[in-house]
């Protein structure tokens, strides 16, 4: 039995290949800027466009495009064009739960 959880340890490990390293590190990257959580935060209940993130969260709207450019390259959030008015969702269930975990964790200390 415990030759086996060895077995499966070893297989987890060997899957963190460099790219993958890679694609983790930058998400904690991402999720290190207070800018970036709060934008996701915003983001993980509804879309919402550029115009409406800046007046939410009291930023410049040149600051969340670049924020939103970030996250997107990182496949963090995602776009839908409805005429010249673009709207920004979450794309990724996994960081959105575990960022709202440790929000859970760091609100109950």
């Amino acid at each position: 039995m415990g030759e086996q959880l060895m077995n499966e340890e070893k297989k987890q490990y060997e899957e963190l290949d460099e790219e993958t390293l890679f694609v983790v590190s930058q998400t904690f990257k991402a999720l290190s800027d207070p800018t970036r959580l709060r934008i996701l935060s915003l983001l993980s209940n509804r879309e919402y466009s550029v115009s409406q993130i800046a007046e939410i969260l009291q930023l410049k709207q040149s600051n969340v495009s670049h924020q939103l450019r970030y996250l997107k390259n990182l496949r963090l959030v995602k776009f839908r064009r409805e005429g010249t008015t673009i709207y920004y969702s979450q794309d990724d269930e996994h960081v959105i739960r575990m960022l709202q975990q440790t929000i859970y964790h760091a609100l109950h200390r």
